[in-house]
């Protein structure tokens, strides 16, 4: 991503980076803070969850356990909702801006058709009614602002090695460059997009 010849200043923020704390309301504002001085052309919030404390997906309903699938739902939602709230208010006001959340197609309630991964499944698309509902309140003060869920495709990472069998898979560098080229053919507030630039259903 520090490659991309559109890129001007870029600023990370993470937990092993910086002690960010995503479940830490009072860290990101403190971290929103810093960035306040400049407007905000583009946000990537690229958090996620799969397994939990050693415990895979769930498999059927009998494996549901409360404690996980709130975990799931702190890491996957409620933080992303928290970041939304203290940096869309920053993105420019008077040109294009985008914010993108990633999610996931497991997400998708319409295109679900195998069931299992319950909580994972379940919080990802409590982000997406985040996102969808966030780019609604966004638009009425920066009218120009973008602001979409991304599945970003199956990329070689730790939390996606043990499920990633029989899927395409890419480099977390090359799922990027593949976001960010998505992201810039998207002119609809409000999305749910893959990294390839093509819809998810709901």
């Amino acid at each position: 991503m520090e490659q991309d010849p559109n890129l001007g200043e870029l600023l990370a923020l993470s937990r092993s980076g910086d002690s960010f704390d995503l479940l830490d309301e009072s860290s990101i504002v403190d971290r929103a803070r810093r960035f306040s001085q400049k407007p905000v052309h583009l946000l990537i919030c690229a958090t996620g969850m799969l397994t939990t404390d050693g415990h895979p997906p769930e498999k059927s309903l009998r494996q549901i356990d409360p404690e996980i699938m709130l975990s799931q739902f702190r890491v996957n939602a409620v933080g992303p909702a928290l970041v939304a709230k203290h940096f869309l208010p920053l993105l420019d006001r008077k040109s294009r801006a985008v914010a993108a959340f990633l999610s996931a197609r497991v997400g998708s309630i319409s295109d679900n058709r195998l069931g299992g991964w319950i909580s994972y499944r379940a919080s990802k698309a409590a982000l997406n009614q985040i996102v969808r509902t966030a780019s609604i309140e966004v638009a009425r003060t920066h009218p120009e602002a973008v602001v979409a869920a991304v599945h970003p495709g199956t990329v070689r990472t730790t939390l996606s090695a043990p499920y990633s069998a029989g899927h395409l898979t890419m480099s977390p560098q090359d799922a990027a460059s593949s976001i960010l080229s998505a992201l810039d053919g998207v002119r609809e507030t409000g999305t749910f997009i893959a990294y390839d630039g093509s819809t998810v259903e709901w």
